[in-house]
């Protein structure tokens, strides 16, 4: 008795290319993504009619719309100027400023509703941190 040959089948096609492909984008997302925490405090910065870049910096304020103040991880206006001044002193323990090189600039990210009487009376209390330039970050019109 003869029998036919079964039929051959043709192997299945193999996924291992795609799954390359898709873990050469997953490694190509991570690397080129930027991480970036997000802002303590909401703020909508004020309106100027010079378009500036937005400021970035080692040093950020931000200013809550009720006065709040936050500095990485501290909130409060006392807790966020004690870490800010704790903060600049070990940026210029490490050499990063001298008598001739002043620290980097203080970029305050202030709401557009707080009052400048508050604002004011934040000034001194920043230059007394040892902060000579303050930049305040505003939207174009």
């Amino acid at each position: 008795m003869q029998f036919s040959e079964p039929p051959r089948r043709h192997p299945p096609e193999s996924i291992v290319p795609m799954i390359n492909v898709v873990f050469l984008l997953l490694i190509f997302f991570l690397m080129t993504a930027q991480i970036a925490p997000p802002d303590p405090i909401d703020v909508k910065p004020p309106s100027a009619t010079q378009a500036l870049d937005p400021a970035e910096g080692e040093f950020t304020l931000y200013l809550g719309a009720q006065g709040d103040l936050a500095f990485g991880e501290a909130r409060g206006e006392d807790d966020a100027l004690a870490a800010l001044q704790a903060a600049k002193e070990a940026y210029c323990a490490d050499g990063g400023c001298s008598d001739t090189v002043p620290p980097p600039p203080l970029i305050l990210r202030a709401d557009a509703d707080v009052p400048g009487a508050t604002l004011a009376a934040l000034m001194p209390r920043l230059a007394q941190a040892g902060f000579a330039e303050i930049q305040l970050v505003t939207v174009s019109q």
